[in-house]
């Protein structure tokens, strides 16, 4: 394997060397081969031993330094406390990062921190982020995940795991807050644009971020998914989704769900969410200022202007987005989002009875949209049924089953890890024990980042 460190070579100050440490008894849990195969990787190697000794950090790499705002504070200097750039694949004449998560201490972590996390943890960023995949949501890709060997301390003993992710790159909005602030901005900001907006001038690059964070995170909500840590240094340049954590998906609808422990107060509530983006970009927009004009107040007009379209731009997409799902109009669309607020069905479970009525099958949607005229409307489009199904998952990574899964993992079992991400990555084939909502109503169910 030809491994590049382009990101290091062309921004050193940017990075930090650092080596994953030695494990007790590490072990592949997962292999994505079929991902692996994508980027020209030799699956046999990556199961040996110097597979999983390169897997694990063992031969370097580096840490990569950013910012961010968290819960809305500023926090000048974070960096990859946990994790390592192990550096790029090529392919295509494209660049992949290959970066490692829970491989130990790094120049960048906080006092008091091991650099570690639960398998637990790891294995759930595996699973959301390929069923995101699969439902056609840009996103980072998982690789493999590994147990340590070792046991850690998080509210019990867990095993530790490590994951490695597969991104277009990991250059966040927290990147470009840590770039203003030490001189490296400019020099940020022609890496990014020549890895991901090539030939975009400042003005054009920070629109084409708005426009695929916009793509993105309005994909989310027509999904359900929370991401649970809306953070600046969660939020990437290439516009997809980063750092499972604390994500969830909503079943029953209702813009204040909230499933994150760490969110008490309801920041990144499902809802939420497209204020919050917005609220990001404009930070983004602060960090890029000087490079949008020589003249500062032009360049705050820009971004002032820019930053002043955002909802009703958000508001477009979502309408649109929701309007090719259910091949109806933006109209019809505006009112499916009033009529979800009333009965709050499972939003899986509404998507799938519009479909079944786009076939002329009106009774389980008459009985989630009882009192309101939005399915007359709807079906008063002539929605085609199979454009309708070919939009609407059967299965999404629901909640109670991702957590069994992750409890049997923890204890030894990866059967019903294995069934349920073959589930959930083949998310409109019929998987019936995978395709109900919790009877409970999800009440009480909290997700934690396993740091």
């Amino acid at each position: 394997m030809h491994l590049h460190h382009d990101y290091a070579k062309h921004l050193p100050d940017l990075v930090s060397a650092t080596h994953g440490e030695e494990q007790p008894d590490p072990q592949l849990v997962v292999l994505n081969e079929e991902l692996a195969v994508q980027l020209g990787l030799d699956t046999d190697w990556l199961r040996s031993a110097e597979g999983l000794d390169f897997l694990l950090g063992l031969d370097g790499g580096h840490a990569m330094a950013y910012s961010g705002f968290q819960f809305g504070s500023f926090n000048p200097q974070m960096g990859d406390g946990r994790a390592m750039l192990l550096g790029e694949v090529e392919k295509d004449g494209k660049l992949w990062d290959l970066h490692a998560k829970g491989t130990g201490l790094t120049p960048y972590s906080r006092l008091g921190a091991d650099g570690r996390g639960t398998l637990s943890s790891m294995l759930r960023e595996y699973l959301v982020s390929e069923a995101m995949h699969a439902l056609g949501v840009p996103t980072t890709r998982s690789l493999a995940v590994i147990s340590t060997g070792r046991p850690i301390q998080r509210g019990h003993v867990q095993p530790a795991g490590v994951l490695v992710r597969v991104a277009a790159s990991h250059i966040r909005v927290g990147t470009f807050h840590y770039a203003a602030q030490s001189g490296h901005l400019q020099a940020l900001a022609d890496y990014a644009i020549a890895r991901h907006y090539p030939g975009a001038d400042y003005r054009e690059f920070f629109q084409g971020v708005m426009d695929r964070q916009i793509a993105t995170v309005s994909s989310w909500m027509r999904l359900g998914f929370i991401h649970g840590v809306m953070n600046t240094d969660n939020t990437t340049i290439s516009g997809e989704t980063i750092d499972y954590g604390p994500c969830a998906f909503m079943e029953s609808y209702s813009p204040d769900t909230v499933f994150s422990s760490i969110d008490q107060q309801g920041r990144y509530a499902f809802g939420n969410q497209p204020a919050i983006l917005g609220w990001n970009l404009a930070r983004l927009a602060e960090s890029l200022v000087p490079l949008f004009d020589a003249d500062i107040n032009a360049g705050v007009d820009f971004a002032q202007e820019t930053i002043n379209g955002f909802q009703e731009k958000f508001a477009t997409q979502r309408r649109s987005d929701i309007a090719a799902a259910l091949d109806t109009t933006t109209e019809v669309a505006s009112a499916y989002l009033t009529a979800m607020q009333l009965p709050r069905p499972d939003i899986t479970l509404a998507h799938r009875a519009l479909a079944d009525a786009a076939r002329g099958h009106t009774l389980p949607a008459q009985e989630l949209f009882p009192d309101s005229d939005f399915l007359d409307s709807y079906l008063a489009t002539h929605p085609a049924p199979d454009a309708v199904d070919a939009a609407m998952p059967r299965v999404i990574p629901r909640n109670m089953a991702v957590e069994a899964a992750l409890r049997a993992a923890e204890a030894g079992d990866i059967k019903p890890f294995t069934e349920l991400l073959h589930a959930v990555t083949h998310p409109w084939e019929p998987h019936p024990s995978y395709e109900q909502p919790d009877p409970n109503g999800l009440a009480g169910f909290l997700t934690y980042c396993g740091t």
